[in-house]
């Protein structure tokens, strides 16, 4: 049987230096964090790894670093995705080589291409190697949204085990789970959707905000699991402000800059990123001191 995710898997922060260099420190730390908090999985390089900013070496070091420091504790699903078919292969090989018990790879960006020419991308990544892959739609991002009807192709597709949908679009996850949902995982992207997709048969989520608050995403999960919907609700409603204002409101600086006041290494974001200021500092410490977190 192939592996298939489920439960709460951060696509978690690269932290890095003033310099814009790798605090690898401070990720082994962040790494120890994540798992002591019972996540189900890790998710390096992705949209909030600012994978984008990084070499394709850097990639790879820092998929080694996490898979060494999580030490089969967890399993890692490296972000691997990028705007052309060959660098996705290419990235995918080097993640497959290290030993990543999957990927994550995003839709192809920039360009904008048919939906036949995303199938054939995925396809085309799949087949080159061994590894289970994860699709990755975030439209906001993209400007592309990877349509239900090309998921159920993929699906067929023999690796293929799973789907982040972060559309924000709760019919279109509603759809994917009935038309897809027993053949791959389909996975929550946004940190308000853990409970409503769980709800709707999905099985997990790979959510930034699990960076912040790992062990209230996975009581989510967990509380849910064990059929305490009460619980999953109400734990659900306690991390929407903070997920509203971590995704929809500052990105990446503001994760990267909680971690820090939970005196976790966050680190600094790479240019053209620029690191949390002023009263948006102020805000984000009000929302952790209520949450216990600092």
């Amino acid at each position: 049987m192939r592996f298939k995710p489920g439960g709460v898997l951060p696509p978690h922060v690269t932290p890095f230096t003033p310099g814009g260099e790798l605090d690898e420190e401070g990720l082994r730390r962040d790494v120890d964090f994540w798992i002591e908090s019972g996540v189900h999985g890790l998710v390096p390089c992705g949209s909030n790894g600012e994978a984008v900013y990084m070499s394709r070496e850097e990639r790879g070091r820092v998929i080694e670093a996490v898979l060494d420091q999580a030490n089969g504790r967890v399993p890692v699903l490296a972000g691997t995705g990028s705007a052309g078919t060959r660098q996705a292969v290419e990235l995918t090989r080097d993640a497959a080589d290290l030993g990543v018990d999957g990927v994550v790879v995003v839709t192809p960006y920039y360009f904008r291409p048919s939906q036949e020419e995303v199938y054939r991308y995925y396809r085309d990544v799949a087949e080159a190697a061994d590894v289970p892959v994860v699709l990755y739609n975030v439209p906001k991002f993209t400007g592309l949204n990877l349509e239900p009807k090309t998921v159920e192709r993929l699906a067929e597709v023999g690796n293929v085990v799973g789907i982040k949908d972060s559309s924000g679009d709760m019919r279109q996850i509603q759809e994917l789970i009935r038309s897809v949902g027993d053949r791959i995982s389909v996975l929550a992207g946004t940190g308000n959707m853990i409970y409503p997709t769980l709800a709707s048969g999905g099985h997990g989520a790979v959510v930034a905000v699990a960076n912040v608050v790992p062990s209230l995403a996975v009581k989510i999960f967990e509380a849910f699991t064990a059929g305490d919907h009460e619980t999953a609700r109400e734990t659900q409603m306690r991390i929407v402000a903070l997920n509203d204002f971590l995704t929809r409101g500052h990105g990446i600086p503001a994760v990267k800059a909680a971690l820090d006041m939970m005196g976790k290494a966050g680190g600094y974001p790479r240019r053209p990123l620029t690191p949390l200021q002023g009263d948006a500092r102020e805000e984000l410490k009000g929302l952790l001191e209520s949450l216990g977190l600092i």
